[in-house]
């Protein structure tokens, strides 16, 4: 059998590892960042009549535009923001990932670069990688909960000149919020696009980066996703708001009929029912304060968290401190950072389970150093 090593595969690309959280058989998951709430009863109902009336469709190619999702998509972004935006402002692929890629692949490339700010969303240098565009890390300041740096940023943007930035805020795996102002100046210094990468907006109180779309059209991207606040992980839908010009920039490079018949089908029966789905994240918003409360109590530093994680740490050995968790029947997350480990915020009983092998652990960290 063949090694990858064996293959002609690009240069940059030997030696590296694909995305992936761990998938283990485990009671409390709590590593992937997904909203723990099973869709609601009426949205499943929607979603089998759809089916069952596309069936006979299906020999057919899908709306190649996605028109109709992306009505919907905009009727929810200018009720969530206070931004009024039309069809024309948004588009829709297999996730944010995908939105993502057909970014880079119009506005990045061999020759050209992105900025990030890391520890950030692991797949944005494996995107650019994937397209050939050179990926610039400036490293977040741990002593201030992993602000960007804006000092660094100017001088960065000044010599490299990126055709690309990415702010993700709500940060993952960081959990805080990069203020408008700061997103305002990085905008006005770019020299290219600035993606402003908004997974877990929903759980966070902030204004969106899209209340800036008019300011900046040629400048501001916004992506966004459906997996983490409605429920729908599973359904694959990420999307983007921005001028309409960068539709049709993306629409030079999308695959045909890149979202098939009954993805679109979905995620449009999830949007109808958004109030009922949104319901979840204030639960998932009150989970995420009484764990870090809980967190603090026992003595670990937690990030002040906008989203549906918690950051939290310091450790000598995080690795060794996630396996301990792992051996309580708790999969949480090391995101690679040394110090600190990540928690999605789960069901209360899951998030119980989290806090006492953190309680336990709290006290055999204070045995060692005693």
């Amino acid at each position: 059998m063949a090694q990858l090593s064996d293959l002609p595969i690009r240069e940059e690309l030997r030696g590296q590892s694909a995305y992936g959280a761990p998938q283990l058989k485990v009671t409390n998951q709590l590593n992937t960042n997904e909203n723990p709430y099973a869709p609601s009863q009426a949205i499943i109902e929607e979603i089998a009549q759809a089916v069952r009336e596309l069936g006979a469709e299906l020999n057919r190619y899908p709306d190649r535009d996605a028109i109709g999702l992306r009505t919907e998509l905009a009727r929810y972004v200018s009720r969530q923001t206070g931004v009024e935006v039309d069809k024309e402002h948004v588009w829709a692929a297999n996730g944010s990932n995908e939105v993502l890629q057909q970014l880079l692949q119009a506005f990045g490339g061999p020759g050209r670069s992105a900025l990030g700010f890391t520890p950030s969303y692991s797949m944005h240098p494996i995107l650019a990688a994937g397209t050939q565009t050179e990926f610039l890390s400036l490293a977040r300041k741990e002593a201030d909960e992993f602000a960007i740096n804006m000092d660094s940023a100017r001088a960065i943007i000044g010599e490299k000149k990126p055709n690309i930035i990415f702010v993700t805020t709500p940060n993952n795996p960081t959990g805080n919020i990069t203020p408008l102002a700061d997103i305002r100046e990085l905008l006005e210094i770019a020299p290219g696009i600035v993606i402003v990468d908004e997974a877990y907006a929903e759980f966070s109180d902030e204004p969106s980066a899209v209340t800036l779309l008019q300011e900046y059209p040629t400048k501001l991207v916004v992506s966004r996703t459906m997996s983490k606040a409605f429920d729908f992980a599973g359904g694959r839908l990420g999307y983007f708001v921005a001028d309409p010009a960068f539709i049709e920039a993306v629409m030079l490079v999308r695959l045909p009929y890149h979202l098939s018949t009954l993805s679109q089908a979905a995620a449009t029966a999830a949007l109808r029912h958004s109030q009922d789905t949104l319901a979840t994240v204030d639960k998932l918003r009150e989970e995420r304060d009484r764990v870090v409360a809980a967190l603090r109590e026992l003595g670990f530093h937690t990030i002040d968290s906008h989203s549906n994680f918690v950051f939290f740490g310091r450790f000598h050995d995080s690795h060794a401190m996630w396996q301990e968790f792992l051996d309580r029947d708790v999969l949480i997350r090391d995101v690679g950072v040394d110090g600190w480990l990540r928690t999605t915020i789960g069901l209360p009983q899951e998030n119980d389970a989290f806090l006492e092998a953190a309680s336990a652990l709290a006290s055999k960290i204070k045995n060692r150093t005693n």
